[in-house]
């Protein structure tokens, strides 16, 4: 495992879109490996390939329920509505209030290649969105309704 260089600030890869995964090697195992590694030796909740400089659709969280690793994550329903603050680890010192879903229903794959169900509430949901947007090229800081 290594930890990754985070891409900070206006890098532009973090405003490209992703790729979708179409296998899952031993080059994808040691890259949600190492992102893992990445987002919590930078004390964070999430963290998107992207954001370490590779365009591939794969995201891995951790709210403090253990790791979740998405391979092409999708949501696929939402429900309700939060307002609340987020940072980023690509954006260091910013944060800002943001209206996400509170409640999520996303779908991946995991390491194995199985199709995964995921429910996020709260916290969760707003992990997944914000990761899920990351590959999209989208940073929380476009969807700041008030900043702080």
């Amino acid at each position: 495992m290594a930890i990754r260089i985070i891409r900070k600030d206006d890098d532009p890869v973090l405003r490209k879109q992703s790729k979708t995964v179409d296998k899952i090697d031993d080059k994808i195992i040691q890259l949600l490996e190492d992102m893992a590694e990445t987002m919590y030796h930078a004390e964070g909740v999430g963290l998107a390939a992207p954001q370490i400089g590779i365009l591939k659709r794969i995201i891995v969280i951790d709210i403090g329920d253990g790791i979740i690793e998405l391979i092409n994550p999708e949501i696929l329903k939402k429900e309700g509505q939060q307002c609340e603050e987020e940072g980023c680890l690509s954006l260091p010192g910013r944060s800002g209030r943001v209206v996400r879903p509170k409640r999520v229903v996303a779908k991946g794959l995991n390491r194995q290649g199985e199709e995964v169900i995921i429910t996020g509430e709260d916290l969760l949901a707003v992990a997944l969105c914000h990761e899920i947007d990351h590959l999209n090229g989208v940073l929380f800081t476009d969807l700041v309704v008030k900043e702080d």
